[in-house]
């Protein structure tokens, strides 16, 4: 927990300043605006699971703004509402500042009125105000500001206009009472004793904020204010006796509710009085956007015709990069190798750094970074534009057939690009049980390191070698159909998980459907590159440089006359023969355990019996190396079936295994996408050899 103004740093800050809000208000965009920094905004709940810290300076002053998680009340519900509430209640802070959407400040405006609870030194910002008047939508800030007893600013925190007020006017105490919500007078009443109480105990911040969830009975609450001051306050036998005393008085109504009831009418009541214009904040064209990314019919259809897009499109703009990559890198080999000559380095420690590592790392570089940079902007571009909600949504009621959680969509969209991106991203989701049925069964949605082997299959055995528009949109929609079986292997894996292991009901969430809005190309792009494309390369060029090494040693040390990989390989045939692969391919997945780029150059390297790893001159050339090794369509599906679901990559497993705390579940996710992989694979060799 920080502890404020206590280091020579701090010493210089003028304030400290939290930013809160709901989720998709641009609070996150705000803090970037301030501080210079790259906090990722993302357009669904609880995107930001953690509190990010920055620094706003002006000529003669310097102020600390903290980014708290995305929240829609200070309940703790989530784990996000519970991290802000308690670090709104507990830390020591000069003022908070709640971002609101001015396209629906009425939802916002419950937030509001909860901080008030918490704090009279707190300001609201009323964003997306560019977006309001678009809408039709307008609202009087010096209305609200009388309302309140509060300074209410407008901002547009993507164009940064109005941002540079925000520090200095936040830290400023308005003089004059805040407004405060009134629950009727029986709660009133019970409010004022138990703070009658807790300033007894000594308790000066937050006092009411604090009577309000000890009279809601908010388990979690009791827990982080002992653990904060030390106190049970519900072994004060004060507090015990007016509890009681109120829960005998709302037996037929929660106290919790009469909260609840009163928020939403003050803030019905307010924004009715601030408001004008569209108020519901959706525009006909929104609505029928929506009717048609979230129809029964047409928002399954529309899901697979913007995956389809995005593969062809990474397709066609990947080789050519690939190629260009691929030659440069590998021309960089010789160079390095008369450097290593020039260094007197013996040759048993050159071959191994040249021949395995660097090549290794050539082709991890060369065939993954092109997809990334290509795919990972176009997946940021759709939910800069708010239609990931949308596909959760879509497939909240599936996850909720399978008992799991409809975040788990979320998550799994993230596994597109990297499932160690996805494992860690299952933080947004609140039950353990349906986080872990959420970071076991990640790895079934393919990553980025698995498209290129993929792509080359589906492109030799089903589109067709040459290089047209036609076969590059068949292999893109082939390649969605695999992906979609991958997805109903990963229901089928939950479901399992949630009869078995990790028996449990779902649990709900609130999934807000953001306003869409016009994507940041260059912001998206940046972002894109540095946020994710550059972090999951380098993730993965630290797996494939010793996975280089071993591989040159099972590659160039034999025993007898059989190197170490063909005796593997023919050790594992019979099996690989039984699910409808061979033992090299086997071998090749093993390898491969580091980063699944180099799965087809093992295969190649093995059946062309070559020491180094080796890349092939052409689809056509490979086509008739995996032909001439007893390949067929059969093998064919066989391949991607295993490579969709067998055991994660190495980093996915050491995320689990962080994440998770246990060895147990990173065993258990390493076992059952195998034993998916193993069976789809018997069953699909088994049943299309009887009719082939």
């Amino acid at each position: 927990m920080m502890q404020s103004k206590k280091t020579n740093q701090e010493n210089e800050i003028c304030g400290i300043i939290a930013l809160t809000g709901n989720p998709n208000v641009g609070k996150s965009t705000l803090f970037n605006g301030l501080t210079g920094m790259h906090q990722h905004t993302g357009n669904w709940s609880g995107k930001t699971v953690s509190n990010a810290c920055g620094y706003y300076k002006t000529e003669d002053k310097k102020y600390m703004l903290i980014d708290l998680p995305g929240t829609y009340s200070y309940s703790a519900g989530t784990a996000e509402e519970g991290v802000t509430r308690d670090f709104l209640c507990f830390e020591e802070l000069d003022a908070v500042v709640v971002v609101c959407d001015a396209t629906c400040l009425e939802r916002n405006m419950n937030l509001v009125l909860q901080t008030l609870e918490i704090t009279d030194r707190t300001v609201v910002c009323i964003n997306l105000i560019d977006e309001a008047e678009k809408k039709g939508i307008e609202t009087d800030a010096l209305a609200l500001e009388k309302l309140l007893g509060i300074s209410v600013l407008r901002t547009e925190a993507r164009s940064g206009k109005g941002l540079e007020k925000i520090p200095e006017i936040a830290v400023k105490k308005k003089a004059g009472e805040t407004f405060k919500v009134n629950y009727g007078e029986s709660a009133e009443k019970y409010i004022e004793q138990i703070c009658g109480c807790l300033e007894k105990m000594g308790i000066s911040k937050a006092r009411r904020f604090c009577a309000i969830r000890l009279l809601c009975e908010d388990k979690s609450f009791i827990d982080s204010f002992e653990k904060k001051y030390g106190i049970n306050p519900k072994a004060d036998e004060e507090i015990k006796r007016i509890l009681h005393k109120a829960k005998s008085e709302f037996c037929e109504e929660s106290f919790e509710d009469v909260t609840a009831e009163a928020l939403v009418k003050t803030a019905e009541r307010i924004c009715g009085r601030i408001m004008r214009g569209n108020k519901s904040g959706y525009t006909r064209k929104e609505r029928i956007l929506d009717r048609i990314f979230t129809g029964r019919l047409t928002g399954f259809c529309v899901m697979l015709l913007f995956l389809s897009g995005i593969f062809w499109l990474t397709i066609e703009g990947a080789n050519f990069i690939s190629e260009i990559l691929s030659k440069y890198l590998s021309g960089l080999e010789a160079p390095f190798g008369e450097l290593l000559r020039m260094l007197d380095v013996p040759l048993w420690i050159a071959k191994p750094l040249t021949e395995g590592m660097w090549r290794v790392l050539s082709w991890v570089v060369a065939v993954m970074l092109p997809p990334m940079a290509i795919f990972f902007p176009l997946f940021t571009l759709l939910e800069d534009f708010g239609y990931l909600p949308r596909i959760a949504f879509n497939l909240d009621r599936v996850f909720k057939k399978c008992n799991a959680c409809g975040k788990q969509s979320l998550t799994m969209c993230m596994g597109f690009g990297c499932n160690a991106v996805g494992v860690t991203g299952c933080r947004i989701i609140d039950s353990p049980r349906e986080r872990l049925i959420a970071m076991i069964t990640n790895s079934f949605v393919p990553c980025n390191g698995r498209f290129p082997a993929l792509i080359a299959i589906i492109t030799m055995f089903f589109a067709g070698v040459s290089k047209n528009t036609l076969s590059s949109i068949t292999s893109a929609m082939i390649l969605t159909l695999v992906i979609v079986v991958g997805i109903f292997a990963s229901f089928g894996a939950s479901k399992l998980l949630s009869g078995t292991l990790l028996r449990g009901m779902p649990s709900s969430f609130v999934l807000e459907l953001p306003s869409y809005r016009r994507p940041q190309i260059w912001k998206v792009i940046v972002r894109s590159v540095f946020d994710r494309t550059l972090f999951v390369l380098a993730r993965a060029v630290k797996a494939a440089i010793p996975a280089g090494f071993v591989i040159w040693i099972m590659a160039n040390v034999s025993i007898g006359n059989e190197t170490l990989l063909g005796i593997c390989s023919q050790f594992l045939e019979p099996f690989g023969k039984m699910i409808g692969l061979d033992g090299i391919i086997l071998m090749a997945f093993i390898l491969s355990l580091p980063a699944n780029e180099i799965m087809l150059p093992l295969i190649i390297m093995a059946y062309s019996s070559s020491k180094t790893l080796s890349e092939a001159e052409s689809l056509a050339s490979l086509y008739t190396l995996l032909k001439a090794n007893g390949w067929d369509w059969i093998r064919a599906v066989c391949v991607m079936l295993f490579s969709l679901m067998h055991w994660p990559c190495a980093t996915t497993l050491m995320t689990i295994k962080k994440e998770s705390g246990s060895m147990k579940w990173t065993v258990v996710a390493f076992i059952l996408p195998t034993l998916f992989g193993i069976t789809a694979c018997f069953l699909f060799n088994f049943i299309a050899r009887l009719f082939v």
